[in-house]
């Protein structure tokens, strides 16, 4: 069971959080599969980031310490940005979609600049 802690400030966040390095940021963009002919979102699609890793919901079913390579979609007119992890934590979202957490192989902050400044950007619109 998660524990949920509470601060001073009222703000309530379950102990996971609490130990999580870098926040994290919801970044909803189309994905796919490295080298495969899906089209982005058909399978897979961003759902939230963070400087160590994201969330991805997808129709494939993943394992713990799977390496996973996927290319994202971002409005930015550069091309796909490219992430590379391994499978941290799986959770069956339904029949068929499952939420997946990855963990970077190793942290880009200039691309994960990249889907934040689009949170940003969204947030104050």
């Amino acid at each position: 069971m998660d524990e949920k802690i509470e601060y001073t400030d009222g703000t309530v966040v379950s102990s996971e959080e609490k130990r999580r390095i870098f926040e994290r940021f919801p970044s909803r963009f189309p994905a796919k599969f490295k080298d495969t002919r899906t089209d982005y979102g058909a399978d897979v699609y961003l759902r939230n980031a963070s400087a160590g890793g994201v969330r991805i919901t997808t129709k494939e079913r993943l394992y713990l310490n799977d390496n996973v390579t996927l290319e994202v979609e971002l409005p930015d007119g550069k091309g796909p940005m490219t992430i590379r992890g391994e499978v941290a934590w799986v959770k069956n979202k339904n029949t068929e979609m499952w939420d997946v957490g990855l963990k970077f192989h190793k942290i880009v902050l200039m691309d994960q600049w990249r889907t934040y400044r689009f949170n940003e950007s969204s947030s104050t619109a």
